[in-house]
């Protein structure tokens, strides 16, 4: 069994024991946090789509990490202006850690 949620702006597929990486979520490490936007599930030829998500669904999963993602470089330079400017970002993760999909 599969779904698909949302969260932090971005979709994610996922089925029971697997491990993500989404955007911060405030919450502590081993805490368990449940995403309730559930835009489809899917099991074998059994396949539900939301309109956008399905009411009576949620994913159940387990804060394993808090953590930053790998640093990139934001360059921006005009042309003959001598303008040139360097910013380096790290992004906050949250790894996640699939426990189990609900149906209503």
């Amino acid at each position: 069994m599969y779904a698909v949620v949302q969260t932090g702006g971005k979709q994610y597929k996922v089925s029971a024991g697997d491990v993500i990486q989404v955007e911060k979520l405030e919450t502590i490490v081993g805490e368990s946090v449940t995403l309730d936007k559930v835009l489809m599930t899917g099991d074998g030829d059994d396949t539900q789509v939301g309109a956008p998500f399905l009411n009576d669904c949620s994913v159940t999963a387990e804060v394993s990490e808090q953590l930053k993602d790998k640093k990139i470089i934001v360059f921006k330079k005009r042309r003959r202006k001598n303008y040139r400017r360097k910013n380096g970002h790290r992004q906050l993760q949250t790894r996640l850690k699939i426990t189990s999909i609900n149906k209503g």
